[in-house]
């Protein structure tokens, strides 16, 4: 048996580090009485048979038979035990991640009704934190040793991206209505997006989008159609291109004729720039965010009432909300167990995945446009 831990204490070396586990691998022999130290922005999980048990806030904690109840009862330990026993701990950095970046990896198909299936690219930052510490290791830390920002940007971009193409399958016929309702996309999407983060234990605190951008043959046509604009009195879309197809004939004359060139290239339309404004939808309970706040405070909002809950408390005393959650329902978001299949609440297969009927591809819960075909992956509801 090895040496007994007598303090447990974690510091985040790079300012990533959203949960890090003690040992790394496997359980280690705790000492009763030792002191576990969690910093403000900073929470401890004891997991015991892979069971997520008693949870710490901030603070110098001396462990014993009274603050750890719940590893008590699960080790039948008696009152006042001394003995050294067998955990792992997790420590889940609760501060805010800024600067995340979002974006796809390949152009989404998204459907125009002018243009047709056009695949887009889109990209932004966002910033997270976590806020169910129990939940967030269960459903994407697991057994990891260790868990970074970057881990969690790698998934939630994919999350985000499917909710941006769901929006403008639903909300958009045209990718030429997109700067009039580039606020609006914005607010949409983050809202959205706060239940899927609340199924990983996070809060989504900032959503920006930088751009939204088609492929070049698409802004070639974008341009084309900017240009006929600017003709004006053409009475369709091909005399436009015969007069184009002119211009383009000219610009192969030698040097000689470069002036007739000129002259036929008149016209034109300078083209029209696709690359949208950032827009910034800032959350608007800035205390919320602060760690520090929180803890000075005292207690924290519950997610279902807002009633003031104390830091320690496991359910909400005015609405009878679980504050320390281990698993979400992808359909009805109601708390389930960590081990259960299906929702007690509306029964649905809780690790169900969802695959687009068309291409196959493996979506995110909820998904209703699939981001390799732009195909609705249900039928709409009437």
């Amino acid at each position: 048996m090895g040496i007994a831990l007598e303090v447990l204490e974690w510091f985040d070396p790079d300012g990533k580090q959203m949960v890090s586990r003690f040992p790394e691998i496997g359980s280690t022999d705790i000492k009763m009485g030792a002191q576990l130290i969690v910093r403000e922005s900073q929470a401890a999980v004891f997991f015991r048979d892979g069971k997520g048990l008693d949870v710490f806030g901030p603070g110098r904690h001396t462990l014993s038979t009274l603050n750890l109840p719940i590893l008590t009862k699960v080790l039948s330990l008696p009152w006042g035990f001394a003995s050294p026993f067998r955990a792992e701990v997790y420590f889940i950095n609760l501060k805010v991640f800024p600067d995340l970046k979002w974006g796809t990896q390949e152009p989404v198909a998204f459907k125009d009704e002018e243009l047709g299936v056009v695949r887009l690219r889109a990209f932004g930052i966002f910033s997270a934190r976590v806020t169910q510490p129990l939940l967030f290791v269960n459903t994407l830390v697991g057994t990891q040793g260790a868990y970074t920002s970057d881990q969690a940007e790698a998934y939630l971009r994919e999350v985000i991206v499917s909710r941006l193409n769901d929006f403008l399958g639903e909300h958009v016929d045209t990718i030429y209505h997109l700067p009039r309702r580039y606020d609006e996309i914005g607010i949409a999407v983050k809202t959205r997006l706060g239940d899927d983060f609340r199924r990983y234990g996070l809060e989504l605190i900032d959503f920006f989008i930088n751009a939204i951008t088609p492929p070049p043959d698409v802004q070639r046509m974008i341009d084309e159609r900017a240009g006929m604009g600017a003709v004006g009195n053409l009475d369709d879309f091909m005399k436009f291109k015969a007069a184009k197809a002119l211009g383009d004939a000219a610009a192969g004359v030698g040097a000689s004729g470069g002036q007739a060139g000129a002259g036929l290239g008149m016209g034109m339309g300078a083209g029209l720039g696709f690359m949208l404004p950032g827009m910034i939808y800032r959350n608007l309970h800035p205390d919320d965010a602060d760690p520090k706040r929180i803890q000075e405070r005292g207690t924290v909002s519950c997610p279902d009432c807002y009633a003031e809950v104390p830091l320690a408390a496991r359910f909400c005393p005015s609405c009878g909300n679980q504050m320390v959650v281990a698993n979400k329902c992808p359909e009805c978001g109601k708390n389930v167990t960590a081990q259960a299949n299906f929702c007690p609440a509306c029964g649905s297969d809780v690790k169900a995945r969802l695959a687009c009927r068309h291409c196959r591809t493996v979506l995110p819960a909820r998904t209703k446009f699939c981001t390799n075909c732009g195909e609705a992956v249900a039928p709409p509801v009437p």
